[in-house]
C-alpha cells in the first residue's frame, strides 16, 4: 500500500496526493508536521533523515523531496499518461518542473508568507510588492509558453502540469491585486475541473493565517 506522510495544508504535500488523485491508486495518508507533530519521531526520521514532508512509502521503497516523488508516482503507476511515454514530451514536462523549482516556487511561497503567514499588523508592503512583481513576471513567462499550449507539455496533462500548478489555487486567493496572465488564467479554470486538484489543493489555508512556523 502506498502511504504519504505529511499535514494536507503543506503545498509539497498537496501536489503529491493530487498526483496519486490523478492516478487512482489507493493510498493511505498518514498526517505530520504543523500541528500534528511527529516529524522527529525515530520511525520516520528512519524513511527521512531530513525530517520534512511529503515523504512516500510504496513497499520497501521510500522517496522523499515532493517532485521526485511525483516522478516516482507517474513513472511507475502512470506511464504513458502522467509519465510521458515519448522522450520529447517527457522532456517538456520536465523542464517545467525544473523550472517551477528553480524559479517560481521560492517567489509563490513567499508571497503567501509575507501576505498570509505573516500577521497583518507587521506586514510589509513594500517587500510584497517587489515579491509580487517578480512572482508576476514569472508567471508572465509561462503565459506566454500557454498561448500555444493547452497544457505546460503540449495539448495534453502530465506531470509536468502539477507543480507550476499547484502554485495556482493560493495565488488566485491572496489579498493582493493581481495583473492579467488570460493563458494562465485559462490553464487554471482547466486545472479547477479536474476532481483530484479540488480534492487536495483547493483546500482551505485559514489554519496557517498569522501563522510564522511551521
Amino acid at each position: 500500500m502506498l502511504t504519504v506522510y505529511g499535514r494536507s495544508s503543506s503545498d509539497n504535500v498537496q501536489k503529491v496526493l493530487w498526483t496519486l488523485g490523478e492516478t487512482g491508486q489507493p493510498f493511505d495518508h498518514i498526517p505530520l508536521g504543523g500541528a500534528h507533530g511527529g516529524l522527529g519521531d525515530p520511525n520516520f526520521t528512519a524513511m527521512n533523515p531530513h525530517r520534512r514532508v511529503p515523504t512516500l512509502k510504496d513497499g520497501d521503497t521510500v522517496v522523499w523531496e515532493s517532485d521526485a516523488i511525483i516522478r516516482y508516482v507517474a513513472a511507475k503507476y502512470s506511464c504513458g499518461e502522467l509519465w510521458p511515454a515519448g522522450t520529447s514530451e517527457r522532456s517538456q514536462a520536465d523542464q517545467w518542473m525544473a523550472w517551477t523549482l528553480a524559479h517560481l516556487y521560492d517567489d509563490s511561497n513567499l508571497l503567501f508568507w509575507l501576505t498570509v503567514r505573516t500577521p497583518a499588523g507587521v506586514q510589509d508592503s513594500g517587500r510584497i510588492h517587489r515579491v509580487h512583481t517578480r512572482l508576476s513576471a514569472r508567471y508572465r513567462v509561462l503565459d506566454q509558453h500557454l498561448s500555444g499550449h493547452e497544457y505546460v507539455a503540449g495539448e495534453r496533462f502530465t506531470m509536468g502540469d502539477i507543480p507550476p500548478g499547484a502554485t495556482l489555487f493560493r495565488y488566485f486567493n491572496l489579498p493582493i491585486e493581481r495583473r492579467s496572465h488570460p493563458n494562465l488564467e485559462r490553464w487554471y479554470a482547466r486545472l479547477c475541473e479536474r476532481k483530484p486538484f479540488r480534492d487536495h489543493v483547493m483546500v482551505s489555508f485559514e489554519e496557517l493565517r498569522g501563522r510564522l512556523t511551521y
